[in-house]
């Protein structure tokens, strides 16, 4: 079998070249220059091959520092008064004394506290969270959602602002009061983006703030707001996360539906990356939780017989990267620097997945060759 496979994708590059600029700025101090670029970048919802807006990495490299350190500080705890926590924080929050009314800053800011809250709280069940690192996550929410108040992001025709406010949802006392509502302004600033609408699929789920009924109405109504831009595309992203990680989700889902979304998709965005993303959620991501349950099972692999079509009719090379992130149910690319280890298990997986897909002409004694055009089998 012959197929190219690009272990540094025009994605991966144009993802850490944005956030390579937005930490080079920040340890510059040129919040002002930040600022203009991080605008700019979302007045054209400029994003990378994959679809990645640009300002969200801009905002993300302006603050890894400080969240790296504070994610390190507490990777063994508690760290003892906070110390180094303290000194990052209080430097970004210089930034908006000197920057007033600036709201970019403001959001690279919260953004930070966001960040750092999570670092405080972790990602497990309520109860297991230590009541002084529940406290921190509540505080720092509290601060970002102050920064934030003065800023609409349908009036300053902001997607950041906008996610920044889903993002606060993870803190807020009654979030099913608004979060439809959120999510709404937010898919309708940028329906390009559909991490929004995966998002939205994910916050749905009874473990968040929804239920399976709204689920399924929410991905039909997305679907029908977006029907002029990704067809029946919507309702597959909004279930995408849903089905990966939720079983009466991937039982309930309209498989019809969700399959003609994918196609809709392809037909939308054909290039390479988007075809790696889908052809490894279908053929990685879908296998996680198989065995699970057998209604949902059904499901699963209805949705893994896509990585068929997939391959045969729209791979012409292999993304490494993406594939290793399907891997982890999420996508992980946002924060992951290129990683040989990391790299490798994705090529493995897509040729694995590649190789399953021409097992009779292989086995046969054809040889697999991808072109531009697609795969050719050649004779024995």
């Amino acid at each position: 079998m012959d197929i190219p496979v690009r272990d540094e994708a025009d994605d991966q590059i144009a993802r850490e070249a944005a956030v390579a600029r937005g930490r080079f700025l920040a340890r510059q101090e040129e919040w002002g220059q930040l600022s203009v670029e991080l605008r700019v970048a979302e007045e054209a919802r400029r994003v990378t091959p994959a679809g990645m807006p640009v300002a969200d990495l801009l905002a993300y490299g302006a603050r890894s520092d400080v969240v790296m350190a504070a994610e390190h500080a507490l990777l063994d705890g508690r760290p003892p008064r906070d110390a180094q926590l303290s000194a990052g924080v209080q430097a970004l929050e210089g930034v908006l004394e000197e920057m007033p009314g600036d709201y970019a800053a403001a959001l690279v800011i919260a953004l930070s506290h966001i960040d750092i809250g999570w670092a405080w709280r972790g990602t497990g069940w309520d109860a297991t969270v230590p009541r002084a690192n529940r406290a921190a996550f509540y505080r720092h929410f509290e601060r970002a959602e102050r920064i934030l108040a003065p800023y609409s992001g349908l009036e300053m025709n902001s997607p950041g602002l906008a996610a920044a406010r889903c993002a606060l949802l993870a803190a807020d006392s009654d979030p099913q009061a608004r979060f439809v509502d959120d999510y709404e302004d937010l898919i309708d600033l940028d329906p390009h983006n559909h991490r929004h609408m995966r998002a939205l699929g994910l916050h749905l789920l009874p473990r968040w703030f929804g239920s399976h009924d709204q689920l399924e109405l929410e991905a039909r109504r997305t679907a029908a707001r977006t029907q002029d831009i990704w067809g029946a595309g919507g309702y597959t992203w909004v279930y995408m996360d849903a089905v990966a990680m939720d079983e009466e989700a991937c039982a309930r889902v309209d498989m019809e539906f969700f399959i003609e979304g994918l196609h809709d998709i392809v037909a939308v965005c054909p290039d390479q990356s988007m075809i790696n993303q889908l052809t490894a959620f279908c053929a990685v991501t879908m296998q996680q939780r198989m065995g699970f349950d057998s209604t949902a099972d059904y499901a699963r692999t209805r949705i893994a017989d896509c990585t068929r079509w997939l391959i045969r009719d729209h791979l012409t090379e292999v993304h490494p990267l993406i594939w290793a992130g399907a891997a982890e149910g999420a996508d992980t690319l946002a924060r992951t620097t290129s990683s040989s280890r990391f790299a490798a298990r994705g090529r493995s997986d897509a040729l694995q997945a590649i190789c399953d897909s021409f097992a009779d002409d292989i086995l046969s004694g054809h040889r697999v060759r991808f072109t531009e055009s697609g795969p050719e089998l050649l004779r024995p």
